[in-house]
């Protein structure tokens, strides 16, 4: 196999070991990830529907809020000065909030009222009260303000939604990124690797297996012709006098001695002159 496709390491039973615990962690990453992206892919679907539903709500909204406040002008006219003057402090907070989803901090914006300016008895500030009993000014006041009110938690909404949907949407890709990153490339990197050093490590073996048959084959060889030899030598050398020069005699003087021995036996009768 190419060397790109597999970490490059040398062939052993302890990198063995080590990369098969790699590729468990690596399998077990993988599926622990497929299943947050599939928990943010859901949350993302519901969040871009709640998002795309208010976005088509606040179209309408927008238009009947400018159209109350239109009315409510054309009784009472300019209440800009007045609605200033009224104000004094915030009569709308927010507050952030963070969900965790699938490992993943969401943001999300939630309102939260505040009576202020003027006090009030019915929870809305002093300028809806002021035109109270004028004609219909007061009730179209009234109307101006609970559908500005409704039109400025539909923005919250929205923009709530928004920032929840660009998170997720982030998050998800980054979470694809590594789920195709493992898949693609390092589980089949971590195989190859495991494959390249089991079939080396197999080869080591035959190849040690082999060398220990020619070592014995080896061995029998040499004891074969080392009790040939010794049977050869056997049967060739016959039985035979060794006389050791050690001793001070030789050849010639044991001639002599016998020649004189033979001599004093003969009987000197026998001799004829």
């Amino acid at each position: 196999m190419p060397s790109n496709d597999r970490y490059p390491t040398l062939p052993s039973r302890m990198l063995l070991i080590t990369f098969k615990n790699r590729l468990k962690g690596a399998q077990k990453g993988h599926s622990l990830l497929k299943k947050k992206a599939d928990a943010l892919l859901i949350r993302y679907r519901a969040t871009m529907q709640d998002l795309r539903r208010a976005k088509l709500l606040m179209c309408d909204q927008v238009k009947d809020a400018y159209f109350t406040i239109t009315k409510a002008q054309f009784i009472l006219g300019d209440i800009s000065l007045v609605v200033q003057e009224s104000l004094k402090i915030p009569t709308y907070c927010l507050r952030l909030r963070i969900e965790n989803v699938a490992g993943v901090q969401v943001p999300s914006l939630h309102p939260e009222e505040e009576k202020g300016g003027f006090p009030t008895t019915s929870g809305r500030p002093a300028v809806v009260n002021l035109a109270a009993g004028i004609g219909k000014g007061g009730e179209q006041i009234r109307e101006a303000h609970d559908a500005f009110q409704h039109t400025l938690d539909l923005l919250v909404q929205i923009s709530s939604l928004q920032s929840s949907w660009i998170t997720l949407d982030l998050a998800q890709k980054v979470t694809n990124r590594r789920v195709n990153a493992l898949e693609k490339v390092v589980i089949p990197r971590l195989q190859n690797t495991l494959s390249y050093i089991t079939s080396e490590l197999d080869e080591q073996e035959r190849e040690e297996f082999f060398r220990l048959k020619m070592v014995q084959k080896k061995k029998k060889s040499l004891a074969l012709e080392k009790e040939q030899e010794s049977l050869r030598q056997k049967t060739a050398s016959p039985t035979a006098i060794h006389v050791n020069p050690a001793d001070g005699l030789n050849t010639s003087g044991a001639k002599n001695a016998l020649l004189e021995e033979f001599e004093d036996e003969v009987d000197e009768s026998y001799l004829v002159v």
